[in-house]
């Protein structure tokens, strides 16, 4: 009798009544008096925090190779990709509407699925925000060195790369060096750039200590530092520093739109998509990780004047506003340029330089907005995962001084110094520009969450006082359409595609980048089932469906990856968690 108790208990849930009467009561203040955190964010602020976080590497860098991948055609990634986020955003309003507390998808899955998949998710967000944020920090590094040279300051070579970047290089470039042959005759050679000579030179010129030679990424850390102590002051300053970033970056953004369209050769749209749609979902992960950011927004809502309200109106404008740039750069991109050229680290820069429109004085410009943009990313995700560790600690799963809120600054001080350290260290040493997509498999997986938690409260909690409702359409009929209709077409436009996810003879190393799809497909057609017998609503239905399927795109790896962490997390709840959860002491 008692094993099936202690399992239920996995399962517990919060309740959505008990959360809105503590923050009626005011047990979140506004005026930041007693435990409670400052508000002082509204509309505005909301819409240009999601901005800063999803205007950034994505319009910079990645979407160069997505471009390349797919063509013209990426703007249409951008459009599909931006609805599958418009479902889960729905889904997200839905539910900071009847919460107007921090935590995110944390909170939400706390409410809906129970104890075991909130500590999950939780679990999961963390290494979603802290390989984000260290990824964006090395990036920003780079963008930011780069910026200097242009002024001709150089930092030193072992003061802006990592331990791995530099032996691999090191590796790399010493055979070529043995022949006598030049650097700069080696960066000409395929395969081979300019950062891998200069990290070369990075191994060379590096101090060394009892025969180790030492290097690290400094703009890295200072940048992290920078962020970190700007988030530990307060949200008013990092409201205002954010909203001047932003509209920088806007700006910047406008003039590349502008200028760049009347370098456009009508031409270079033609084919619109040359590798198909294979091609274009190809991009998928680097696409994706630039919508990520509307996620962050959600954890705030304690420093929102209204959060029931202005949290959906915040994450919606921030949705609409960076699709339309996102599809009008890439519109202008594979104008002026060739697809095929685009696969370069800078392909902003790149377009107007001597292989595209020639114009050199807004290279400068597009630097700088570079290095505003990586900067903003990183001080809304620095931002959002304090709270989340605040959020955890409350109900028991952490220990209590992560929720500890500073007395002056009214800000979760310790929780905002770790996730610096967890940031600034590993971008000192390491290379983790790679993680995107393991970065983006744990977003999807909050998304997948929150879409199935609507589902489960329109049963259980239909009556509970929400000032936004995901529209709700009948999903009886159309979902088995939308599901038909959806395999007709993969088998029309991508039939070997197909064919080679059932090829259940083809090497290990093929096959099992098919398995998270072939374990998706039996999932799909069983919430399809549920849907013709339940009439789930519709929106949430496909929120799931379309993040589910992206998460499939990311790669054996990746699942590998993230899984691994997922097992330390549970290891974690058993030995800390379930046993401090002020749930089980209730």
């Amino acid at each position: 009798m008692g094993s099936p108790s202690k399992f239920s208990s996995l399962f517990r849930t919060k309740s959505i009544t008990q959360i809105q009467a503590d923050a009626a009561a005011g047990l979140h203040d506004e005026e930041g008096h007693g435990v409670g955190l400052r508000r002082n964010l509204g509309v505005m602020d909301l819409t240009l925090l999601g901005v800063a976080a999803i205007i950034g590497a994505g319009i910079f860098s990645t979407i160069g190779n997505a471009a390349a991948d797919g063509g013209p055609a990426v703007s249409m990634l951008f459009v599909f990709t931006a609805i599958a986020c418009g479902f889960a955003a729905f889904c997200y309003a839905e539910f900071a509407s009847m919460i107007p507390v921090a935590g995110s998808a944390y909170t939400y899955a706390y409410v809906s699925f129970g104890e075991l998949i909130a500590w999950i998710i939780g679990w999961d967000l963390l290494m979603e925000y802290a390989i984000g944020n260290i990824a964006v920090a090395i990036s920003w590094s780079g963008y930011f060195t780069t910026f200097l040279q242009g002024y001709g300051i150089n930092i030193p070579e072992y003061l802006t790369t990592d331990f791995r970047s530099a032996h691999a290089a090191y590796d790399k470039v010493l055979p070529y060096v043995q022949q006598n042959m030049p650097l700069d005759q080696i960066a000409q050679l395929q395969n081979f750039s300019k950062a891998d000579i200069s990290n070369y030179l990075a191994v060379l010129k590096s101090p060394s200590l009892f025969g180790i030679h030492l290097y690290c990424n400094l703009p890295a850390l200072a940048i992290t530092f920078v962020i970190t102590l700007l988030v530990y002051i307060g949200i008013k300053e990092s409201k205002r520093a954010s909203n001047a970033m932003v509209y920088l970056k806007l700006g910047i953004i406008v003039l590349v739109i502008i200028v760049g369209a009347r370098y456009i050769h009508v031409q270079n749209w033609s084919p619109f998509a040359p590798n198909g749609i294979g091609g274009v979902l190809k991009g998928v992960s680097a696409v994706f990780f630039a919508y990520i950011g509307f996620d962050a927004i959600s954890t705030t809502a304690e420093e929102c004047r209204n959060p029931q309200r202005d949290l959906p109106r915040g994450m919606m404008a921030s949705l609409i506003v960076c699709t339309v740039l996102y599809v009008a750069i890439s519109f202008v991109m594979t104008g002026m340029v060739e697809y095929k050229k685009l696969a370069v680290g800078d392909p902003m820069a790149f377009i107007f330089g001597p292989e595209g429109a020639n114009v050199h004085w807004i290279q400068g410009i597009i630097a700088i907005g570079a290095v505003i943009a990586m900067a903003a990313v990183l001080l809304v995700f620095q931002l959002g995962q304090p709270r989340i560790w605040m959020s955890m600690s409350r109900d028991g799963l952490l220990p209590p001084i992560f929720s500890s809120i500073h007395p002056r600054y009214k800000t979760p001080w310790f929780s905002t110094i770790v996730t610096g350290l967890v940031v600034a260290i590993p971008s000192l040493f390491m290379n983790l520009t790679e993680v995107t997509d393991l970065t983006s498999i744990g977003t999807l997986f909050a998304f997948v969450l929150v879409c199935g938690g609507v589902l489960i409260l329109d049963k259980t909690s239909p009556n509970v006082e929400r000032k936004f409702r995901t529209p709700r359409i009948d999903s009886r009929f159309l979902a088995p359409i939308i599901f038909v209709l959806i395999w007709l077409a993969l088998w029309y436009f991508m039939r070997d595609g197909v064919k080679s996810v059932f090829d259940f003879h083809a090497p290990w190393k093929d096959f099992k980048e098919n398995i998270p799809l072939l374990i998706f497909i039996p999932i799909s057609v069983v919430v399809v089932v549920i849907c013709m017998i339940k009439r789930l609503s519709l929106i949430p239905v496909l929120g799931l469906m379309t993040c589910g399927y992206l998460m499939t795109q990311l790669g054996w790896t990746n699942w590998m990856r993230f899984l691994v962490w997922l097992a330390i997390g549970l290891v974690l709840f058993f030995t800390y968690g379930s046993r401090h959860s002020k749930l089980a002491t209730r």
